[in-house]
């Protein structure tokens, strides 16, 4: 039969399919390689929290020790808990503890959201001369140290030639008011100096994730009858929430850090029982009185709150229906 000389053709042998385990493998060296200088620019940032973020975190182990510089980290005795025992039972923990929260609390209620209300503000201007005049004016005062928003202060509310005190004092009479020097004036000043020099900063956050929403969003809101009120409410704030989602949960790892530098420049002897916070304890244990593994279990018990509070921020956040950070 024909079909008998035809001959017989056997498939080749398909080849056994690589391993996932490989596939992987080689996908990823395929990618690093591609992508080779973007990583390449890693570098730099990843030396730089290696070498001045991680490396020192050793130097936290003399909060278990009795540190003495001569004898160094290895030579100092080891102690255990003993400094964080006299931090929590000592008698300056609770005046601290208070100060630094309701700095914390103040912060939260008054700075939090004022560069959100400045961003939707802007964000509502029509004129782009005014509105960029606006916010040259606003971002200027996070350039300044907080040498010079202290010296500020003192020229405007000193009792002797503060321009501002004098001015209420025309206006109110009596005895002239020491707002720098009272403790009652403490916490109102530095409120008053974090809302001049971090709001425009914060305001440029919440200005770039306004300028992500689609104006087809406000066109259609138009079409559909909604006002300016109905297209704030439902379209310009959900769009930022995310945004102040992310923003409340880094400000609660913060809770602890009212900042040293300020309120260091802002104290004085007549303010220093409102004043004093654990930043400032940690300088005057650790610097002026040579404490230095009891300033550094102080330092490491903020931290590790801090560490805590971004933790819990974030799966409140998500178990309320947030991103979250992470």
């Amino acid at each position: 039969m024909a079909t008998d000389l035809v001959p017989e053709v056997v498939p080749p042998a398909a080849e056994s399919p690589r391993p996932a385990a490989t596939r992987k493998r080689t996908r990823r060296t395929h990618n690093l390689w591609r992508y080779r200088w973007l990583y390449l620019m890693l570098v730099p940032g990843l030396a730089y929290f290696a070498l001045f973020k991680y490396l020192p975190m050793y130097g936290l182990t003399i909060a278990f020790k009795d540190y003495v510089p001569f004898l160094g980290y290895s030579g100092s005795e080891w102690v255990g808990l003993k400094h964080f025992q006299e931090l929590f039972t000592g008698p300056d923990f609770g005046r601290l503890l208070f100060n630094t929260l309701l700095l914390a609390l103040l912060t939260i209620l008054f700075v939090f959201p004022a560069p959100i209300v400045v961003a939707l503000m802007l964000n509502e201007l029509r004129i782009n001369v005014l509105k960029r005049s606006v916010q040259s004016l606003v971002y200027i005062p996070h350039f300044l140290s907080w040498t010079i928003v202290a010296s500020l202060t003192y020229l405007l509310f000193s009792v002797d030639f503060g321009v501002i005190a004098n001015w209420i004092h025309g206006i109110v009479g009596g005895q002239k008011t020491d707002y720098v020097a009272q403790a009652d004036w403490f916490r109102p000043l530095i409120v008053l100096q974090l809302l001049w020099k971090q709001t425009g900063w914060g305001t440029i956050i919440y200005l770039a994730a306004l300028a992500g929403v689609d104006s087809q969003l406000y066109e259609a809101a138009r079409v559909d009858g909604a006002g300016r009120w109905r297209q704030f409410w439902h379209i310009t704030l959900p769009a930022i929430r995310p945004t102040i989602v992310v923003m409340a949960i880094l400000t609660s790892g913060n809770l602890l850090d009212s900042g040293f530098e300020q309120i260091w420049l802002m104290t004085t002897s007549l303010n220093r029982d409102v004043a004093d916070v654990f930043d400032t304890f940690v300088y005057y244990i650790g610097i002026t009185q040579g404490s230095f593994s009891y300033a550094t279990a102080v330092g490491l018990f903020k931290g590790i709150v801090g560490v805590l509070l971004i933790f819990g921020s974030n799966f409140l956040a998500k178990r309320l229906g947030q991103r979250g950070l992470f």
